[in-house]
This record gives structure tokens, sequence and C-alpha cells, in this order.
């Protein structure tokens, strides 16, 4: 039997825990986007099923999901600004927007303590996300 694969670092998303079912898949889609922008080393390699077709390749490791009320994911944007690492958010205004340029206009009108996060996604070494995501549990 071959061994488990470990990562070392992780992939997750933290959606508020009031959104409907129809924002969190959004909000997902979203900021795993930003993700696999600002990291594309984590993407595996494409796929090819058995006539040859090809398709995109995706993240080579899973992508938690996690949920937890407004303060929850703000503090959690505070820790993972604190030690470094880049996050992508998704803010209630952007429900409202339809469309990249309007999208951070709205970002960029909110001072950052002030944001109304649906969601924000993060990647990195796994003790420090674990730490980011304080407070929160998996999302059901």
């Amino acid at each position: 039997m071959s061994e488990p694969i470990r990562f070392p670092t992780k992939i997750a998303v933290l959606l508020r825990d009031d959104l409907a079912s129809w924002q969190r898949l959004n909000v997902t889609a979203f900021l795993v986007s930003g993700i696999a922008h600002a990291t594309p080393e984590i993407l595996g390699e494409p796929y090819e099923d058995g006539d040859d077709t090809g398709y995109l390749p995706m993240f080579g490791q899973p992508v938690l999901v996690f949920a937890g009320t407004a303060d929850v994911l703000a503090a959690a944007r505070q820790r993972a600004l604190g030690r470094g690492l880049r996050i992508s958010i998704f803010t209630d205004e952007l429900f409202h927007t339809g469309n990249d340029r309007d999208n951070r206009a709205a970002v960029r009108a909110v001072p950052g303590e002030k944001l109304a996060l649906a969601g924000l996604a993060v990647h990195g070494p796994k003790n420090a996300v674990d730490k980011i995501l304080k407070g929160t549990t998996l999302h059901r």
C-alpha cells in the first residue's frame, strides 16, 4: 500500500455562516480563483480522459471549506494579514455588482476593518492557516 500524500500547505475558504446556498457556492468559486492566480504552482497537471480529451488542471491538494460568524471572519482576516499571508476576499457589496471593475471599486470604497466579509480564502503553511481559522467549523 502506498503512503498517503501529506501536504505542507493548506488551502482554506472561510464563509460567513448566514449565507444562502447559492451565495456560498458563488463566493467559494470567486475566492479560490484568487488563490489559483496567486499561487499557480499549487495547480496539478491537466486531466485527460480515455478518449484523449483534455481538461483544465485543478489544485493538486484539497480545498477545505469552513464557516464562521462575521466577527470570526474579521478576526481571521486580521490574523492572516498579521502573518503576512495573502488572502482573497468577497464582500456583501459584490453580490450587487456585475463586473470586475465595479467589484474592485466596491472593495476600495471601504476601510479594511469595516469590510462586510462574506468570505475569504487563504493558502499557506498548515499551522499558520489553522491559527488563522481559530473559531471556525468545517462547512456542512
